[in-house]
């Protein structure tokens, strides 16, 4: 967990998907999150995390449903969604919060 603390206390956003294997939203919201990375570049970074290999990590922030988007900036949880979202709307609430 000490990786995952140091990259959400960092100075670039952090967007973090709780998943799981067993999810179909999950699978859809993959090849959005790819493209997003290939929009944004270096001016987010966007990690997947396993709500069952990481039952600590979903507990500690309250991750009911999956796939759930929570972005982080300097250890701030500054927005957070479930459900599957665009690369595009992800790139508007990137805009909005000044990314």
């Amino acid at each position: 967990m000490s990786k995952f603390q140091e990259l959400i206390n960092g100075d670039t956003p952090v967007l973090v998907d709780f998943f799981a294997e067993w999810c179909g939203p999950c699978k859809v919201m993959a090849p959005e999150l790819k493209k997003l990375v290939e929009q944004q570049g270096e001016r987010v970074r966007v990690i997947k995390i396993d709500v069952d290999k990481n039952q600590q990590a979903a507990t500690a922030y309250q991750i009911s449903s999956v796939p759930t988007l929570v972005l982080f900036h300097k250890g701030q949880i500054i927005w957070r969604q479930s459900g599957v979202l665009s690369a595009s709307q992800l790139g508007v609430v990137l805009a909005q919060k000044g990314f």
